[in-house]
C-alpha cells in the first residue's frame, strides 16, 4: 500500500505541473494576433497525416529520417506500456495485461526490438552531433544549452530504453526461477539473452526489477516535465502545428489589415479611420505582433537546421539562420511570459524582437526564397517573421538599407525599380 500510495503521488504531482507548464505554454502562443486556421479541415487533417504523423518532409535526407522514424515510433509504442505500469503502480498488480495471452506475447516481443532499434538510433545521433559533427547540428545558435539539451534527450532516451530491457530481463529469469507473483508471461526476445549478467538470487533479482520499474516511470513522468523547455516539444506540437499550416501558395503575402484600412481611408473621406487609442502597428517590432500560429512555429521549432543548411544566404556566409530566428522568437516568447506572470500583465521591459534579439543584418539578408519553409520537416514559417520585422522597419522607421531605398526612390519616381525614365526603358531594343 504504501507503494501504491507513493506512486499515485508521483503520477499526480507529475501530471500537474505537465498541466501548469502546458497552459502556460497555450497562454503565450494566444498572446499572439488572431488568425482564421479553421477552414478546409479535410484537407488539414490531411497535411497533418502526411507531414507530422507520416513525417512526408523528413525523407528528404533519407538516413536521418530513418533513424528518426525508429526512435519516433518505437518510444511512442514503447510508451503505450505506461498503460500497464500505471495500472499496476496504482492497484499493486503485476503485468495486469497478461490476460490478452497470446498478443501481450506478440506485444512485449515488438516492444523489445522496437526498445533496440531506439537505442541503435539514439547512439548514431549522438555520433552525428558531437564526433562526426554535422555541420547543421554545429552553428553557432546551437552553442551551450541547445546542444547540451539534444545530447541530453538522446541520453535519456537511451537509459529509459535499457531499463525497460533490464526490468524484463529480471521479470523473465524470475519467472524462469518460479519466484511468487512473478508468473510467467511474456515473450522476451531481446532481454532473455543477457540473463547471464544479473544476479542469480530471488531477492536480489526483485531489487534489479523493481528498480529499473521505477526508473523507467519516473524517468518517463521526468521527461513529459522536460518537454515545456526543450526543443522537444515538438513531440507534441508537431500535429497541431502541421494541422494549422497555411494553406495559401508559398510565396503568397497577405496586405497588412492595418495598411488596408488605411489606404481605404485615403482614397475615401467618408471612410472613418480607426478609433482605437492605440493605432495598429505596421509590420512587427516584438512577439505580441505576431500571429498565434508564428508562436506556436516557435515553439514547434526542432532545431534541427534544415531550413538554415537550404537558406542561400547563410550557404554564402551572411548572418542569417531560419532556425535562429524561431529559437530567438521562442526565447523572446519566454521572456514576455514570465514578465505577465510577475505582474499579471506584459509591462515594457524596454525590449523588443527586432534589435534586443534579432538584427537588422539577420532580416536584410534573406532573399524571401523560402527554401526555410519548403524544408522544414513541421511546417514551419520563418519568413512571415523576418518579413513583418522588415515592414515594420520600413513602415515605422523609415529605415532600410541604402539599396532598398534606392529601389523605393526608383519605384516613386520611375515606377520600376530600375533607376531609368520610363520613356528610356526600351532603348536596348535600338542596338
Amino acid at each position: 500500500m504504501i507503494s501504491q500510495f507513493v506512486f499515485g503521488l508521483i503520477l499526480i504531482t507529475a501530471l500537474f505541473l505537465f498541466y501548469k507548464n502546458a497552459k502556460t505554454i497555450i497562454r503565450n502562443i494566444l498572446l499572439g494576433k488572431k488568425i482564421n486556421r479553421f477552414d478546409n479541415v479535410p484537407l488539414r487533417i490531411k497535411t497533418m497525416l502526411l507531414v507530422a504523423f507520416g513525417q512526408k518532409k523528413m525523407f528528404k535526407r533519407p538516413i536521418a529520417a530513418l533513424l528518426h522514424l525508429l526512435v519516433y515510433v518505437g518510444f511512442c509504442v514503447i510508451n503505450i506500456e505506461m498503460l500497464e505500469i500505471i495500472i499496476d503502480g496504482l492497484f499493486g498488480t503485476h503485468r495486469i495485461l497478461s490476460f490478452l495471452n497470446g498478443f501481450y506475447d506478440f506485444l512485449i516481443y515488438t516492444f523489445e526490438i522496437l526498445a533496440v532499434l531506439v537505442i541503435i538510433g539514439c547512439l548514431v545521433f549522438l555520433v552525428r552531433r558531437n564526433i562526426i559533427r554535422v555541420k547543421r547540428l554545429n552553428k553557432a545558435e546551437l552553442n551551450n544549452w541547445p546542444k547540451t539539451d539534444a545530447n541530453l534527450i538522446l541520453l535519456a532516451e537511451i537509459l529509459l530504453m535499457t531499463a525497460f530491457l533490464f526490468m524484463n530481463a529480471a521479470d523473465y529469469k524470475l519467472q524462469t526461477l518460479g519466484a511468487q507473483n512473478y508468473a510467467k508471461v511474456g515473450a522476451f526476445p531481446i532481454s532473455s539473452t543477457f540473463m547471464f549478467i544479473l544476479p542469480t538470487s530471488i531477492s536480489s533479482l526483485i531489487a534489479v526489477e523493481r528498480f529499473c520499474w521505477w526508473f523507467h516511470i519516473i524517468g518517463v513522468l521526468i521527461f513529459l516535465n522536460y518537454l515545456p523547455i526543450s526543443k522537444h516539444l515538438h513531440i507534441i506540437l508537431a500535429f497541431p502545428n502541421t494541422y494549422f499550416t497555411s494553406l495559401t501558395k508559398q510565396g503568397q503575402f497577405k496586405n497588412l489589415d492595418a495598411v488596408t484600412q488605411e489606404v481605404k481611408v485615403m482614397f475615401d473621406p467618408s471612410l472613418s479611420p480607426p478609433t482605437s487609442e492605440d493605432p495598429e502597428r505596421f509590420g512587427v517590432k516584438d512577439v505580441l505582433d505576431l500571429t498565434w500560429k508564428n508562436l506556436l512555429d516557435s515553439y514547434t521549432c526542432t532545431e534541427c537546421g534544415r531550413c538554415t543548411a537550404a537558406c542561400p544566404a547563410n550557404i554564402t556566409g551572411k548572418v542569417l539562420s531560419p532556425r535562429k530566428i524561431m529559437m530567438d522568437t521562442r526565447d523572446r516568447l519566454t521572456e514576455v511570459g514570465k514578465i505577465i506572470d510577475q505582474n499579471g500583465s506584459f509591462v515594457n521591459d524596454e525590449k523588443s524582437l527586432l534589435d534586443d534579439y534579432i538584427t537588422r543584418e539577420e532580416i536584410w539578408a534573406c532573399t524571401s526564397c523560402n527554401a526555410c519553409v519548403e524544408q522544414c520537416p513541421v511546417n514551419i514559417n520563418p519568413l512571415e517573421i523576418i518579413i513583418g520585422l522588415r515592414q515594420y522597419s520600413v513602415m515605422e522607421e523609415s529605415k532600410a538599407p541604402t539599396t532598398i531605398n534606392s529601389m523605393f526612390s526608383n519605384l516613386e519616381n520611375n515606377g520600376a525599380p530600375w533607376k531609368y525614365p520610363q520613356a528610356d526603358r526600351a532603348n536596348w531594343t535600338n542596338k
